[in-house]
C-alpha cells in the first residue's frame, strides 16, 4: 500500500481516481490545484503524486516548479504534445499518461516508479554504508553532510540529529531528547520531538537519503544507525 497525492480540478475524474486506488488498498489525498496540493505536501508526504496540467490558480507546471520535494509524479493529462511532455520531464515529472487511461496502466506505471525510487534508496543507503556515513556537521548554518549530499535543517532539527549522531547505537529515549536538546519536560501529549524527528526524516528522503538513520525504537525513543 502507498500514499497517493491526486491533483486535479475535476472533482468527478477525481473520486472516480480515488475509489479505483483505494480499492487497490492505496491511501488518497486529493487536492483540486498545485496551491491546494503545495498546502498538503507542508504537512504530509505521499509516495507518488498524480497530477494534471491544465487547472486553475497554480497549474500542473506551476507545481514542478514550485514544489520542494523528490516525491515521484506521475503527470496524467489530456494534453499529448512533444513540447508539453518535455517540459514535464524538465521540471522533474517522472512518467506521462495521458487521458484517457486505463486503471491497469496506470497501476502497471506507478509500480514502477515505486520500484526504481526504492532501488535509488537502496543504492543510497548502500553508498552511506560504504563511506562508513561520514557525516560532517556545519554548526553555523545548521547543515549535514552526508556522502557528499547536504540537508539543511532548522536549529532544533540539527541539534537533535547531532545528539543521536554522537551516540549512535545507543537508544535514546524522548525524556532525554526533550530535556537535552528542547530543554524542557516531556508532556504526556506533547508532539513536538516527534514533529521534528518526523520533519528530519522527511528532509533526509528529500534527498535521496534513507529516512532510517533516525530508527524508531518502540515503547523506548530514538537511535541512530550504527
Amino acid at each position: 500500500m502507498s500514499k497517493v497525492l491526486v491533483v486535479d480540478d475535476d472533482l468527478v475524474f477525481r473520486e472516480l481516481l480515488k475509489e479505483a486506488l483505494e480499492s487497490e488498498g492505496h491511501d488518497v489525498l486529493s487536492a483540486e490545484n498545485g496551491l491546494e496540493a503545495l498546502s498538503i505536501l507542508e504537512r504530509d508526504r505521499p509516495d507518488i503524486i498524480l497530477l494534471d496540467i491544465m487547472m486553475p490558480k497554480l497549474d500542473g507546471f506551476g507545481l514542478l516548479a514550485a514544489r520542494k520535494d523528490q516525491i515521484p509524479v506521475i503527470v496524467i493529462s489530456a494534453i499529448d504534445s512533444e513540447d508539453g511532455r518535455i517540459k514535464g520531464y524538465e521540471l522533474g515529472a517522472d512518467d506521462f499518461l495521458t487521458k484517457p487511461f486505463s486503471i491497469k496502466e496506470l497501476l502497471v506505471r506507478m509500480t514502477a516508479l515505486q520500484r526504481r525510487v526504492e532501488l535509488t534508496r537502496a543504492e543510497s543507503s548502500s553508498e552511506l554504508g560504504s563511506t562508513g556515513c561520514d557525516i560532517k556537521f556545519d554548526d553555523m548554518q545548521y547543515c549535514v553532510s552526508i556522502a557528499s549530499r547536504q540537508v539543511v535543517l532548522t536549529q532544533t532539527e540539527f541539534k537533535l540529529f547531532k545528539y543521536l549522531f554522537e551516540r549512535k547505537g545507543e537508544v535514546i529515549t524522548k525524556q532525554e531528547l526533550q530535556r537535552s536538546v528542547l530543554q524542557k519536560d516531556l508532556g504526556r501529549f506533547d508532539r513536538n520531538l516527534d514533529m521534528h524527528i518526523s520533519n528530519t526524516r522527511r528532509k533526509l528522503a528529500d534527498t535521496q537519503l534513507p529516512k532510517t538513520l533516525i530508527n524508531t525504537v518502540r515503547g523506548q525513543g530514538y537511535s541512530f544507525a550504527s
